[in-house]
């Protein structure tokens, strides 16, 4: 066998197998609250930024407008976020937070250091993957 092929010689799939079982872990925690992960991430957005473009919001979450379309329609039903078109350009969406999606950050607040807590690094470690996988994404 092509010892390049070998699975073990990848490094997709610790990439893949470790995102996917971080999204897992996510679950239990968000799910109560009526967020997927995706949404989630969406709302760390919004929460920093207040108000964005969904193609800003795009380009940072590397997600599609095909994507994150029915995510915002969805979130905005919940109340969470509103979409407008920008009275610069109406090929522009932008997606502000409200009051409600805004009060979602308090009660989410404590899922980082609960999910801190599923992974087994040291804070050293996981400030050296995470710079590591950024150094990663910008190449993307």
């Amino acid at each position: 066998m092509n010892e390049k092929l070998k699975l073990e010689n990848q490094l997709c799939f610790p990439l893949y197998a470790c995102a996917k079982e971080v999204v897992r872990r996510y679950t239990p925690l968000l799910e109560p609250l009526g967020l997927t992960y995706t949404q989630y991430i969406v709302m760390m957005i919004l929460w920093e930024h207040k108000s964005i473009s969904v193609g800003d919001m795009g380009r940072r979450l590397f997600l599609d407008s095909g994507t994150l379309t029915p995510l915002l329609k969805k979130m905005e039903r919940n109340g969470w976020l509103n979409r407008q078109r920008s009275k610069d350009d109406e090929r522009v969406v932008i997606v502000s937070i409200t009051d409600t999606g805004e009060a979602l950050q308090e009660i989410v607040s404590e899922v980082p250091v609960k999910m801190a807590q599923c992974v087994k690094l040291e804070s050293d470690e996981a400030l050296q993957l995470y710079t590591l996988l950024n150094k990663m994404l910008q190449t993307f």
